[in-house]
This record gives structure tokens, sequence and C-alpha cells, in this order.
């Protein structure tokens, strides 16, 4: 079974652009993708749309379906009912390159800021233990497919674009949290989380838990955590006086 649907695409590139109207089949089963690969087949060949796996894994088709950040190949045509309206726009919080290709590198530039792993020295290779328990709690950021949608949904950089320098964005903020948290991990993190990566600019409104395709609870479970463990730090007087007191018995 088969219908007519209006969808409206944004075309254009970084210096102009617009709505434009398609009148396109859409038949049962079909995801938001399919489509856009109608309308280029059909309509508009030059369309420029960004895919990869279409199985909802690599997060290479992130837009926005009127206003909400989504992923193309995920998003089942059956979810609109006949009288909605469909708007597919870019990311909005990342420069449009063209149509609904936007420029991500901000996302690998704040990658790169954050310090990898770090084993103890005296563990070499093979000889790392984990306890289940900490395996199952690095798992769920680990699923994390990098889609950057809770990364254009985070208010902090998407309406306040000064913002972008001193603020890490909750994808890498989880990625800090991630490393804090494993046991075999020896960098002491809290204070860049807060001083470089500025965590304390979330203001933890659970906007990006709510559109991650993986269900990763990054609001509860990394940025809540990370917040509280920077309280303790600089906040808490017994956790203070207890540093206090061991840096003067070290030196």
């Amino acid at each position: 079974m088969s219908d007519t649907r209006l969808v409206r695409v944004w075309r254009g590139d970084a210096d102009d652009g617009e709505l434009v109207d398609f009148r396109v089949e859409v038949n049962e089963g079909e995801v938001m993708l399919d489509v856009l690969h109608r309308i280029q087949a059909t309509q508009a060949p030059d369309l420029a749309v960004r895919w990869n796996c279409k199985a909802g894994k690599c997060g290479s088709c992130s837009a926005e379906i009127n206003g909400r950040p989504r992923l193309l190949c995920m998003t089942r045509m059956s979810v609109f009912t006949e009288y909605d309206e469909l708007v597919v726009t870019p990311l909005r919080t990342f420069p449009v390159i063209r149509d609904l290709v936007t420029d991500v590198s901000f996302n690998y530039a704040k990658a790169r800021e954050i310090p990898s792993f770090t084993p103890p020295a005296d563990l070499a290779p093979g000889e790392y233990r984990m306890a289940q328990v900490d395996v199952e709690r690095s798992q769920e950021f680990r699923k994390c497919i990098e889609c950057f949608l809770c990364q254009d949904v985070c208010h902090v950089v998407r309406d306040h674009e000064e913002n972008k320098e001193a603020f890490a964005g909750p994808r890498f903020l989880m990625r800090v949290a991630e490393l804090e948290m494993h046991p075999l991990d020896v960098a002491d993190r809290v204070p860049a989380a807060q001083d470089e990566h500025g965590l304390g600019r979330c203001n933890i409104t659970k906007c990006c838990t709510d559109v991650c395709p993986e269900g990763i609870k990054i609001t509860d479970n990394a940025l809540i955590p990370m917040k509280e463990r920077v309280a303790d730090r600089r906040y808490d007087p017994l956790v203070w006086l207890g540093r206090t007191i061991s840096r003067r018995r070290g030196a």
C-alpha cells in the first residue's frame, strides 16, 4: 500500500537556502531515508544527504524532522499521520555544507581535546582486570554511534554559538565520564571536566538523553555523576579536609 505525501526539504548551502516542496510516493514500511532517496531518484538528483549503513549504527544520516533531531534511517513514515507536516532540515547547531549535509568537524575537534585511556604504568597489556559491574557501566557509554544528535539538541551550543569553544557537549562529557569511572584509568579527569570541557554549563535538561537513538542515559548516568564528583571535590568540606591532610602528609 502506498500514498503520496508532501515533504518539505531544505535546499541550499552556507550562504542561502529555502524549503522546497516535493510530492513523493510513500510505501508501507519505509523510513524517511527511503523517501529522500526516491526524491533523489525521481525529482532532485543533486539533493545532498549523508548516509551509510541504513541500519541505525553509523550515525551518518542525522537531520531534523519537524524540528526534532533524528536518524533518517530509523524514522518510520508510519509514525506520521496523513495530516502531519513533514519538514526535513539539516542539523541546526552545525554549519551547512549543502542541503541536509552539515559540517560536524566541531565534534572531532572536541574529541581530540580529551586525553585517551591512561592505564596504570605497572600493568602490561593482557594484565587488565575489571569487575563485571564496571564492564556493564562502561558498555552503556560505548554504545554511542556518534550521530551527534545529542550535540545538536543541546541548547548550550544550539542557541549560543559563543559557548562552543568552552563546551564539549554531552557526547564528549560522556566520554570524560566513561574514562573517569573506568577502574583502570589513572588520570584525574575531574578538574578538566569542569574547567576545560565546560561541565558546569550543562543544566541537565535531559534533552540529550531524549534524542539518543541508542537509549543511553547520558544525563543520569554520565553528566550528573560527573557533576557530583566535581561538587564533592570542590565544595564538600570533609573531602577538602581529607585532601588537605593527605597533601601535608605527603609533603
